[in-house]
C-alpha cells in the first residue's frame, strides 16, 4: 500500500507514529525556513510540515509542489502549535522525512476547493477536477448512502431486485424516445427504456410478487434543472395490493430513509385529492410547508362595475401574512413577476389591510370599503396583511397564482429546505384532452387502472373518469408516483381504444402484454420514486446535476467526452442509416 492511513484519520491519539500519506497537494505555503502543505484525498485534509534545517533537500522539493500534484510521504505524527479546530486532524501535522511526486500536475483551470472561482461550463467541461470537490463529493456520497439504505429497506420488505431489459421497444404514448437502430434487423430500431413499466407487470405475472430496481431510464425530453435525458428511479411493483397497501409501504420507506440518512422524523403523510390541491394550490405537487391557500372571490368581486373581473372565467385570491407594509416598488415587482411569459397573468391587483381598519386597493374606483371587507373575509385577511388577487381563465389563472404563491413563500423564508412537508396527491383524471390532436392522452401511462366506483363512465364520459393513481410530493417537489395496474385484457383494450389505437396498432404495441393478461394476472399496482430529485431534496439543492457524477448540460450534452457526436460513414452503413452534413 502507499499509505498507512488517509488524511482524514490522524488525530492527537497518533503522536510519535511513523505513517505513509498519499494524496493531492491542496495549496502550499512558503515561510522561509518551513514550508506547509495541506494534503487531500476523499477523507480529508492533513497539513504536512517541511523543516530547511531538519532536510533541506526535501524542502526545496516540497517549495517546488505545484497544486493538485499527486504525492506521498512518510513522516512522524507531530502536535501542531497553531491549532486548526475546524479540521478534524487540526491537532496535529507530520514531520516529513521523505517526500515522492507520484504525478505532477497542470495549473487547474479553476480552483478546486470548497468554494471555486470556476463557472458551472468549465466545470462540467472538466468535471474529474470538479469531483475532487468536497461539496460534490458529498453528494455522491449522499446518492450511494441514500441507494443503500433504500435496497436495505426493500430487501427487508420481501422485495426482489430484478434487472429489465435496456433495448426495448419503442411505443407512441409518453414522452419522446431515444432510438437505437439494429445494424442486424435493417430498418429496425430498439428504444432505450422510459421505464420498465411493462416489464415489472409482466414480473407480477410471473408470480414473484414484490420487485424493486433501481434503474437508469431515458427520455428524449427539453431540460432543465431536475431534468436530465437519462435518470435514475427507484421502480418498484407489489401483487395483490390495493392502493392503500402501496401508499403504507413506500411512507414507511421514506420515514426510514429520512431518519436514517438525514436524522428527520417526517410527520404524518396527508392525502390530497387532486381537485382539491388544484383548487387551493393550483398545482398538482403543493408545497404544504406554508399556507397562502387559493379563495375563489367570483361571488364578491363580479358584477360590480370593475370589466376584469366580471368578465374573467376565475378570480382568485391568496392572503399574505403580515405583508401589508410592502411598498410600491415591491407590489410592481410582483406584478412584473406575475406578467412574465413563463407565468403568464395579464397583471395583479392588491389590497392593503391597514392597521386603521381601512383597506387600500389598487382598484379603490370600482369597490367600495364594505365590497373590499367582503375579499378580506374570503381569504382571511386580518390587519397588517396583504392580499393579492388574479383572474382570467380557470387554469391559466391558478398556474399564475402557483408560480405568485411560491415566489413569496421563497422571498418570505417559508420554503425552509430543512423543514420537509409531505403528502400524498390522489384521484387524478384517468386521460386528458388534448385539443391539438384532439383526442385523449393518459394523464400518467396507458396501463392505469380506473377508479372502480368510475367504471361505468368510461363509455359515457371518459373525461370524468378519476385514476386509480397517486404521486408522492414532498415541498412541492413530486418524489414519486403511481397507480393500481390494469389486468385483464378487456379494461385493457379499451383503455387503448380511448387513447386512439386501433386494434391493430394495440396489438402491433402491447398485445404480448394483453396476451399475458389472459393467462391468471393477478391485481397489482407500484410506484416509481424518482432517485436523482430524492438526492438533491435530501441534500437541499434545486438542481440533480450535482447528485449525479457525469451530468448533461441544458443541452443534453456532455462537454466533458463532446457527445453526442458525429460518427464514420462507414458505422452508418453498417446501421443503412444516411445523415446530413452538418451545418
Amino acid at each position: 500500500m502507499l499509505r498507512t492511513h488517509n488524511c482524514g484519520e490522524l488525530r492527537i491519539d497518533n503522536l510519535n507514529d511513523t505513517v505513509k500519506l498519499s494524496g493531492w497537494v491542496q495549496k502550499s505555503r512558503d515561510l522561509g525556513g518551513l514550508t506547509f502543505v495541506d494534503l487531500r484525498d476523499r477523507y480529508g485534509l492533513t497539513q504536512l510540515t517541511f523543516n530547511m534545517d531538519d532536510n533541506a533537500e526535501i524542502c526545496k522539493q516540497a517549495r517546488a509542489l505545484g497544486r493538485e500534484y499527486v504525492i506521498q510521504i512518510e513522516g512522524t505524527v507531530v502536535e501542531r502549535s497553531s491549532k486548526n479546530d475546524k479540521m478534524p486532524t487540526g491537532n496535529i501535522e507530520i514531520n516529513v522525512s521523505k517526500l515522492t511526486v507520484l504525478n505532477a500536475s497542470k495549473t487547474p483551470p479553476f480552483t478546486i476547493e470548497n468554494e471555486t472561482d470556476g463557472g458551472e461550463e468549465l466545470r462540467m467541461k472538466y468535471r474529474y477536477l470538479d469531483l475532487r470537490r468536497n461539496p460534490v463529493q458529498e453528494k455522491l456520497f449522499l446518492r450511494s448512502k441514500l441507494a443503500k439504505e433504500v435496497r436495505n429497506y426493500l430487501d427487508s420488505a420481501d422485495f426482489i431486485e430484478v434487472e429489465t431489459p435496456v433495448l426495448i421497444k419503442s411505443t407512441p404514448e409518453g414522452a419522446r424516445d431515444f432510438v437505437v437502430p439494429s445494424r442486424m434487423n435493417e430498418g429496425q430500431f430498439y428504444a432505450l427504456p422510459q421505464s420498465p413499466q411493462t416489464f415489472k407487470q409482466l414480473l407480477m405475472v410471473s408470480g414473484f410478487d414484490r420487485y424493486f430496481q433501481i434503474v437508469k431510464c431515458f427520455r428524449d425530453e427539453d431540460l432543465r434543472a431536475d431534468r436530465q435525458p437519462e435518470f435514475t428511479q427507484i421502480d418498484c411493483e407489489m401483487t395483490f395490493v390495493e392502493q392503500e397497501d402501496i401508499l403504507s409501504t413506500f411512507e414507511h420507506m421514506m420515514r426510514h430513509l429520512f431518519k436514517s440518512v438525514k436524522g428527520v422524523e417526517l410527520k404524518d403523510f396527508p392525502r390530497m385529492d387532486y381537485a382539491d390541491a388544484m383548487r387551493l394550490y393550483g398545482s398538482d405537487k403543493p408545497d404544504i410547508r406554508f399556507g397562502m391557500e387559493f379563495h375563489d372571490l367570483n361571488d364578491v368581486t363580479q358584477n360590480l362595475g370593475f370589466k376584469v373581473f366580471d368578465e374573467a372565467e376565475l378570480v382568485i385570491g391568496i392572503c399574505a401574512k403580515d405583508c401589508a407594509t410592502y411598498t410600491r416598488k415591491q407590489l410592481d415587482a410582483l406584478t412584473d413577476f406575475v406578467r412574465r411569459p413563463q407565468v403568464g397573468a395579464k397583471g395583479l391587483i392588491y389590497a392593503k389591510m391597514n392597521e386603521d381598519g381601512s383597506i387600500k386597493s389598487s382598484v379603490d374606483k370600482f369597490y367600495n370599503e364594505e365590497q373590499k371587507q367582503a375579499w378580506a373575509d374570503k381569504v382571511g385577511a386580518e390587519k397588517g396583511d396583504l392580499i393579492l388577487i388574479i383572474s382570467g381563465d380557470v387554469n391559466k389563472s391558478r398556474s399564475a397564482m402557483s408560480e405568485l404563491r411560491l415566489h413569496l413563500g421563497a422571498e418570505l423564508g417559508l420554503r425552509d429546505k430543512d423543514t420537509f412537508a409531505p403528502l400524498w396527491v390522489t384521484d387524478f383524471p384517468l386521460l386528458e384532452w388534448d385539443e391539438e390532436t384532439k383526442r385523449f392522452h393518459a394523464m400518467h401511462h396507458p396501463f392505469t387502472s380506473p377508479k372502480l366506483e368510475d367504471f361505468d363512465k368510461l363509455e359515457s364520459a371518459p373525461g370524468e373518469v378519476r385514476a386509480n393513481a397517486y404521486d408522492m410530493v414532498i415541498n412541492g417537489v413530486e418524489v414519486g408516483g403511481g397507480s393500481i395496474r390494469i389486468h385483464n385484457r378487456a379494461t385493457q383494450e379499451k383503455m387503448l381504444s380511448l387513447l386512439g389505437f386501433t386494434v391493430e396498432e394495440a396489438k402491433a404495441q402491447f398485445g404480448f402484454l394483453m396476451d399475458a393478461f389472459e393467462f391468471g394476472a393477478p391485481p397489482h399496482g407500484g410506484i416509481a420514486l424518482g432517485f436523482d430529485r430524492m438526492c438533491a431534496l435530501f441534500g437541499g439543492s434545486e438542481s440533480i446535476r450535482d447528485y449525479i457524477a457525469f451530468p448533461k448540460n441544458n443541452s443534453g450534452r456532455d462537454v466533458m467526452i463532446d457527445a453526442p457526436a458525429p460518427v464514420s460513414k462507414e458505422q452508418l452503413d453498417e446501421l443503412f442509416l444516411q445523415t446530413k452534413p452538418a451545418k
